[in-house]
């Protein structure tokens, strides 16, 4: 009868979604996403927050601005420098996470974006997630925080994001997890120590990395700044140079030639003395 239009077919169901197991150690997979709320009145902030899907602990929450690549960076670092390297991350297909060719299509895994060229160095899987049921466990966890964190940071008379950040960091977060932290499947742990220098080579790879070319005069032209490159005892000049610059999540920046640094910078572009007179000491 469909067939002949005597009829019409009802419409397609959604497809029969099920509860998905939780990972049975930590360290194999973290949730990271933001939540974009009036947390103190008149304020909308993001809060992000990186969780671990076997027990629901939160290892990284503050607030910020805006939610971005930096936001991702600075979450990661605090992650990764406290517990160490973990096997995946799942997240939305955020601009900062995933390149999307088409609007609700498919990420581009091969065309990689900042985060996810700095998880990849780290032998770190990104998994896009395609729908707000995949990220189930993310999105109850931010309805406990819109539920709880507003009033606390009202009952403390906390109006400033500074505020706010330390009061996360050193009252709220510790109370969290010990309310809604649950017990692994397995005891053992996926996190694999981080043998190298994290505040060096860690850091050298969550930032923001991008090629330059080294001007006539020795400097590298970068967000309107121009940095300049020492006098160097390893090298007469570096014009023409082809260099990488590094900008960090906590605004400092860096020029490196090859695995080299060559040059760290304050936010305005000013040399940063203390590691231009470790270079010369060196």
């Amino acid at each position: 009868m469909q067939s002949h239009g005597r009829i019409q077919p009802a419409p397609r169901r959604g497809a029969h979604r099920r509860k998905r197991p939780r990972r049975p150690m930590v360290g194999m997979m973290l949730h990271q996403d933001g939540s974009s709320h009036e947390w103190v009145p008149d304020q909308w902030w993001d809060l992000i927050v990186t969780m671990d899907d076997a027990n629901s602990r939160v290892y990284s929450a503050f607030f910020v601005s805006e939610e971005g690549t930096m936001s991702s960076f600075r979450a990661l670092t605090e992650v990764i420098n406290a517990h160490g390297l973990f096997c995946s991350l799942y997240a939305d297909r955020g601009s900062h996470y995933w390149h999307t060719p088409e609007a609700g299509g498919k990420v581009d895994k091969e065309n990689l974006t900042q985060v996810g060229r700095a998880l990849q160095q780290l032998g770190i899987e990104l998994i896009p997630a395609y729908s707000p049921q995949a990220r189930g466990r993310s999105e109850r966890m931010f309805g406990t925080f819109q539920n709880r964190l507003p009033q606390e940071l009202r009952s403390h008379g906390i109006t400033t994001m500074q505020e706010a950040n330390r009061f996360l960091k050193e009252v709220y977060l510790p109370e969290h997890n010990g309310l809604f932290t649950k017990e692994p499947e397995d005891t053992a742990s996926a996190f694999v120590p981080f043998t190298g220098h994290v505040t060096g080579h860690v850091r050298d790879t969550l930032c923001v990395q991008e090629e330059r070319v080294v001007g006539n005069d020795n400097t590298v032209r970068y967000k309107g700044l121009a940095l300049q490159i020492a006098a160097n005892r390893h090298r007469h000049h570096f014009v023409k140079a082809k260099v990488r610059v590094h900008d960090y999540p906590d605004g400092e920046l860096a020029i490196f030639h090859g695995p080299r640094c060559i040059g760290r910078y304050q936010s305005d572009g000013l040399p940063i003395k203390q590691e231009m007179s470790k270079q010369k000491a060196a």
